[in-house]
């Protein structure tokens, strides 16, 4: 289980309207002109951005060997994902939450990215 750089890049890249381009002199991955992810050298590291900064908590402290913050991070919903622990379809299913979230809709609507089954209701018989 882990994560290379090449494959972080063609997971981050194959998201329709990825692109890549520097943020802060990193090269770093945008969806149109919205940040999406980047690796982190000084790690090996994923930056991942999560819904909230509880959604970032409770990741810290399920599985702190994963993910870990910066002070940097701390006043934001991010976390960081040592690569060497991570898988491509974990890495692939947190990338494409956040593909969800800023890609435009239109996009997402057209996109032959997997979404998400709704759970089917039954009519309850009374």
């Amino acid at each position: 289980m882990s994560v290379s750089k090449a494959q972080m890049k063609t997971i981050a890249l194959s998201f329709p309207g990825a692109n890549e381009r520097p943020s802060y002199g990193k090269p770093s991955f945008f969806i149109e002109k919205k940040f999406f992810t980047r690796w982190r050298d000084e790690e090996d590291s994923i930056v991942l951005i999560v819904e909230s900064i509880d959604e970032r908590d409770m990741l810290l402290e399920a599985d702190a060997e994963t993910f870990f913050i910066t002070d940097h991070y701390k006043n934001y919903p991010s976390v960081l994902a040592r690569a060497a622990r991570l898988d491509t379809k974990t890495l692939r299913a947190m990338l494409e939450r956040r593909w969800r979230k800023i890609a435009p809709k239109k996009l997402v609507k057209e996109s032959k990215v997997a979404a998400p089954s709704p759970k089917r209701l039954r009519p309850t018989r009374g």
